[in-house]
């Protein structure tokens, strides 16, 4: 068949047009007749536009565009959608003319099917079974070999380029069809001589072959027995490849006198519309058919996943190799299992180690014994410049990688394209902050051996002028996170000449950032992707732990020929597709379980291996298959092996199946690899089990697209109620391993957890579940997770704090992280604290007083010279003594501060008992709703550091929402700065808003809800509706007259807190917990109705003369009121609708209860003070409280009268401290409205 070419990319992508006709072809005049039609329907026939203008379009769509280049309407198939300013630019594919062009969204018009009828002009070719080819160069080896390439360099696509443009005739005979694209073996005629394309390249070495799995023989020898694309040729049935051009849409059917075109006119539409409804005769037959004798691929899906080339038969076969030597003294003397998927020699000394001169002896210096067993597989694969994923117990440790990367950094030659570029030439990839110092400070230690290549850390949060203004010049090798590399990325172009793209712990990756790690992975891609980079090393190292579902497209997508590395067994096998099954039974019955799982047929015979940890198991099973007439073998310590292998082996490959009954201790003796199912009778340990699955290791396939089902390897474990020591494990591996899971398991698994959990009942609560609400990794943290209320107990913080409604003054002394901190209450109005704290450095400043300890007793207090202040310290560990030291190490905690550091015994003093009745005063704070960003679990120090200089030893107002134990939650958290010449206040910070200033830290909404989840019916304050709380106490004695231990609070009592839906309409958000506190315990009904009825405070309002006060509570509709007079004290409580409404107001001045008087009105409640003494009062309550307010409508203006000092009219309000006041920084003056 003569062509000719319309577009020419390379050897593997170009387009022709056929010039012969025949009856399978359509000639040139039948696609010139189609022009016209198109040409004259669209111009004429649809004058109105929105008749063809199609609804949606998308990438894919069969279309007709307006080519200005040719001038004519021309069918098209849209291949990217892009966004502009005022309309969606599209790329189209002129079909018929193998031509890209933009056209805008509005332009698109609809494919009528009529005009779809002829096959596409322009047939997409390759060259048949000629690949690639590339020099490879192995810097270590100092050899260089011509390779299999996955793109055509830019010298054969030259070459293959003008060798068409120059030739005079073109001829192609057809191989295969893969979708839409021909395999052709392609000859051109130049100056009389005929040249076949395909051979050509070849022997210039721009291409190889790849060879049939039938057909070993040379390209000629094969032409012989092709058939050309001529169409007399072609058998009567098979439709011309020709017509595999045919639009998606409309392949259903084919007319059957499409082979003499078919001629479209705008007046003949409904005609053809008909025609090609109707059923068509015998000729009509599939789009894509294979040609009888001549080998066609499969119309499937190309597949282009390196790692399952490296599996097939054509290439060297997977080795899971055996580590024997004893050659080096750190590989473990137990023998070590490794899963290949190409053939590494390992280096297992540092003297044969892949590393520069300067880096062996830097490690020797260092005392370093040699690489671990992993560490000898990947460095050679590394250090060659090869795609590399390794798995491995100790895949976090970054030593994997960073010695041969060193290597290779060294080696500046290979560089030198990029001279004239800036940006690093590799990047590591970390999953938080803390591992990415960790592999800074690495690289920081060996950079001294090597050249300069001035490694950076950078973490950045979303402050854009921060990225923006980091400087990269001269920086070679970049440590970062993904989300922290996407924000640099806007600022810079760090693409240039990135060479080395590491992830570590890939598979903490993929799970927390899996989406912006695949955008930096495609920036790579695209940026290699460029001729410069042919012949430029590009590298992608991957390492990890545990195997995740995104390596696998990891692997395909953007790895080429990886060398894939796991010496974690149970990893290999979620790597090799091995189907896990878990079969639930009864300990006594797993043999008959067992006789029911095999299945042997004689057209699926199987290789089974049965494990079991004992002899007297292997010979039960061992006769009961015996009993069955099913052939078995069994194996123990003291058994003939040789025997048992060739029985193995021979059995199978008589097409008989083959079981093995073996105890585990036989596992190594044995050196079996290619069994298709191990059932696991007995409940193995993670160790055992990891080497049970290496014996199915040949038959581990890759192949993404497998049904788990039909997969060759098997696991079976028979779960038995005895099997408790292990099933956490397995359970988190078949999770892992997304297998079905049997209820029976879950079960199981979760009364193992919640005993677990039990376990840590005596241990302090976890310090993540109280920073953040949650913690990510329960079964692996040692804290506990639930409430204890013997510990939870509020500790150190006063009774009278938790009941007073309002913000209480804080001073934080320990500064832990951004939102933890020790420190003390400061009581406003007498601290006891300050005064002893006086009294202690009074009574120390005589010498005479301070006394040295001589037996240090643990937990007991002493006093303590530090700076010249004296504090109360505790001893914690006593650490044992030295025999050359005279005196010892002893642990301390300052039990008025929090911290805890270490000291000598010499420096403890005799503390008098009178200093030591008062309790602790370190008080643990949590700021509440912020957390750090990126999914991050712990703070950067950048931020704990900026927040230990703003807050440290400063006192600032917060509010208590919640206590356990000796933790405080507040929220807010506001440094004041007091004006007293002006009288007036100003909110100078929130220490919430600081965190979120700088960046790194985010909203953490879920946090008090959390905390409510965690706490059960302990009721906490929830920000997220914005309401008020209330917190009732019971109490059963005068509070005046207890001790501080005895008025320690329940938490059950102290924390029922509500939220309240009052005030949801306000514009700011209160930060005080109003408490309904003091309630008297007047009948045991009346106090458990309090406590399990959810109560609400209501809004009140209030004015007075000089004889009465009057105040308006608004709540409509009463029902059960009652309103309780004292001399100092108003208690109202009544319903409305089904919410019950508390008030209790301590007043600021005594009044006559006998005289006063409670109203019940539609709309509110009126109760009449007559004061005890007449004047005006400057406040209703002692306390503060956001739910009163004065009532300006009945206020007499009287300067005499205003309880505002200097007679100022207008009303401040300090106690609603609110983050609208602390962001505008806006004042305040000293006295409520209360």
């Amino acid at each position: 068949m003569e062509v000719f070419a319309l577009k020419i990319e390379d050897p593997g992508c170009f387009w022709v047009t056929m010039k012969e006709c025949g009856p399978f072809v359509v000639d040139e005049v039948a696609y010139k007749k189609l022009n016209d039609e198109i040409n004259q329907f669209y111009d004429k026939f649809y004058k109105d536009a929105h008749e063809v203008k199609p609804v949606t379009v998308e990438e894919g769509q069969v279309c007709v565009v307006f080519s200005e280049e040719l001038r004519c309407w021309c069918r098209a198939v849209i291949k990217s959608v892009m966004y502009c300013t005022d309309n969606y630019q599209m790329e189209c594919f002129l079909v018929d003319y193998a031509k890209y062009i933009f056209v805008k969204s509005k332009d698109i018009q609809v494919a009528m099917e009529p005009f779809m009828q002829l096959p596409y002009r322009a047939k997409k070719c390759r060259l048949y079974r000629t690949r690639p080819v590339t020099l490879r160069i192995d810097l270590c080896e100092e050899t260089a070999k011509i390779v299999p390439a996955k793109r055509w360099d830019s010298a054969a696509t030259w070459y293959f380029q003008n060798l068409l443009k120059a030739s005079t005739r073109m001829t192609a005979k057809l191989c295969a069809i893969e979708d839409d694209t021909f395999d052709v073996f392609l000859y051109v005629a130049i100056k009389d001589e005929k040249v076949c394309v395909n051979d050509d390249l070849v022997s210039k070495n721009f291409a190889c072959f790849e060879e049939a799995e039938e057909n070993t023989g040379s390209s000629a020898d094969y032409q012989e027995n092709q058939t050309s694309l001529n169409a007399e040729s072609l058998p009567l049935k098979i439709v011309s490849p020709a017509l595999a051009f045919r639009p998606v849409l409309f392949q259903k059917k084919i007319p059957a006198n499409l082979g003499t075109g078919l001629p479209v006119s705008s007046s003949s539409l409904e005609d053809a519309h008909q025609r090609l409804s109707a059923d068509t005769d015998l000729n009509t037959v599939p789009i894509v058919k294979e040609v009888p004798d001549l080998p066609f691929k499969e119309n499937t899906e190309v597949r282009t996943d390196k790692l399952q080339q490296c599996l097939n038969s054509d290439l060297p076969k997977t080795n899971v190799v055996e580590d024997d030597q004893q050659s080096s003294k750190n590989l473990s003397e137990e023998r070590n299992l490794v899963f290949l998927s190409n053939k590494i020699e390992p280096s297992s000394s540092l003297e044969t180690a892949p590393l520069f001169h300067e880096l062996k002896k830097e490690l020797t210096r260092k005392k370093f014994l040699g690489p671990n067993f992993t560490e000898s597989y990947c460095w050679p694969s590394v250090a060659r410049g090869c795609d590399v994923v390794a798995l491995s117990y100790q895949g976090n440790d970054p030593f994997i990688y960073v010695p041969p990367l060193l290597t290779l950094l060294q080696l500046e030659g290979c560089y030198k394209a990029f001279t004239n570029k800036s940006g690093p030439l590799a990047l590591i990839l970390c999953p938080g902050w803390k591992k990415a110092q960790l592999v800074f400070e690495l690289l920081k230690t060996y950079e001294r051996c090597s050249r300069q290549f001035h490694p950076m850390l950078i973490i950045l949060g979303q402050n854009k002028a921060a990225a923006s203004s980091v400087k990269i010049q001269g920086c070679e090798v970049i440590v970062t996170t993904p989300y922290s590399f996407l924000r640099l990325f806007e600022h810079h172009n760090l693409f240039c000449r990135l060479c080395h793209l590491v992830l570590d712990e890939m598979e903490v990756l993929f799970s927390d950032a899996a989406g912006q790690v695949f955008t930096i992975l495609d920036c790579y891609k695209k940026a290699t992707a460029s001729e410069e980079w042919e012949y430029s090393p590009h590298q992608i190292i991957a390492v990890g732990t545990h195997w995740n579902k995104h390596i696998a497209h990891l692997i395909k997508e953007f790895m080429n020929d990886p060398y894939v590395v796991i010496t974690a067994m149970e990893e290999a096998s979620i790597y090799g597709n091995v189907q896990q099954v878990v079969q639930p039974c009864v300990n006594s019955e797993r043999i008959s379980v067992l006789l029911k799982i095999l299945d042997f047929t004689h057209s699926n015979p199987q290789k089974v291996l049965v494990f079991t940890n004992s002899v007297n198991e292997v010979d039960a099973i061992h006769e009961a298959l015996k009993s069955t007439s099913i052939f078995s073998l069994k194996i123990h310590k003291e058994s003939n092996s040789k025997y048992i292998l060739e029985q193995w082996t021979e059995k199978y490959n008589s097409g008989s199946p083959v079981l093995l009954v073996s105890t585990d201790d036989c596992m190594q003796s044995l050196g079996i690899t290619d069994a298709t199912c191990v059932i696991h009778f007995s409940f193995p340990s993670p160790r055992i089990f990891g080497q049970r699955l290496h014996s199915l290791s040949d038959n581990f396939s890759n192949d993404s697209s497998a049904d788990q089902e039909h997969t060759k390897a098997r696991s079976v474990i028979l779960l038995t109620e005895n099997s408790d020591c292990h099933a956490l494990g397995i359970l988190r591996f078949l999770q892992h391993a997304e297998a079905e899971i049997p209820p029976e398991l879950h079960d199981f698994t979760a009364k193992m957890l919640e005993a677990e959990e039990d376990k840590k009942f005596s241990r302090p609560l976890c310090a993540y579940l109280k920073a953040f609400g949650i913690c990510k990794n329960r079964t692996a943290c040692p804290d506990r997770h639930q409430i204890n209320m013997q510990m939870d107990i509020p500790q150190n913080i006063p009774d009278k704090i938790l009941q007073a409604p309002g913000c209480v003054t804080i001073l934080p002394l320990h500064i832990v992280s951004a939102t933890n901190y020790f420190g003390r209450i400061v009581d406003k109005e007498k601290d006891q604290y300050t005064i002893l704290a006086k009294e202690i450095n009074e009574y120390f400043e005589n010498p005479s007083n301070r006394i040295s300890v001589k037996e240090v007793k643990a937990l007991a207090l002493y006093g303590l010279c530090e700076k010249r202040l004296f504090h109360r310290v505790q001893v914690l560990e006593i650490y044992p003594q030295e025999e050359e030291n005279l005196f010892f190490s002893v642990k301390i905690k300052y039990i008025d501060e929090g911290r805890a550091s270490q000291g000598l015994s010499c420096q403890l003093l005799h503390l008098p008992a009178r200093f030591q009745c008062l309790p602790p005063q370190a008080v643990e704070f949590v700021v509440c709703r912020v957390k750090p960003i990126d999914k991050e679990t712990e703070w950067n120090p950048e931020v704990t550091h900026y927040i230990n200089h703003k807050i440290k030893g400063k006192l600032h107002e917060a509010k208590i929402v919640h206590a356990l134990g000796n933790t405080a939650w507040v929220d807010q958290m506001v440094r004041i700065t007091r004006l007293s010449e002006l009288k007036i206040t100003a909110n100078e910070y929130n220490v919430r808003s600081e965190i979120l200033s700088t960046g790194l830290g985010t909203d953490n909404p879920e946090h008090i809800t959390q905390l409510q989840k965690l706490c059960g019916h302990l009721k906490l304050l929830d920000h997220a509706e914005n309401l008020d709380s209330l917190s009732i106490k019971e109490d059963t004695a005068d509070p005046e007259n207890t001790s501080n231990a005895e008025n320690m609070s329940n938490p059950q009592n102290m924390s029922a807190q509500e939220n309240s839906t009052e005030n949801c309409s306000s514009s700011k958000i209160t930060f005080r917990t109003h408490s309904c506190g003091g309630v008297r315990q007047s009948k045991d009904v009346e106090d458990t109705t309090l406590h399990q009825r959810q109560c609400f405070h209501p809004q009140i309002k209030w004015f007075q003369n000089e004889e009465t006060v009057t105040v308006k509570v608004e709540i409509a509709s009463t029902a059960d009121h009652k309103c309780e007079f004292s001399k100092e004290k108003v208690i109202f409580s009544a319903c409305s609708g089904d919410k019950f409404y508390l008030a209790d107001m301590e007043l600021h001045q005594r009044i006559l209860a006998e005289k006063s008087t409670c109203v019940i009105k539609d709309k509110e409640v009126v109760i009449i003070l007559v004061k005890e003494q007449k004047g005006s009062w400057c406040k209703l309550l002692k306390n503060k409280n956001n739910h009163v307010s004065l009532d300006f409508e009945h206020w007499e203006d009287r300067e005499d009268d205003s309880p505002f000092p200097g007679g100022t009219k207008k009303v401040y309000c300090t106690d609603a401290v609110s983050e609208d006041l602390v962001d505008s920084s806006e004042v305040s003056g000293t006295e409520s409205d209360d």
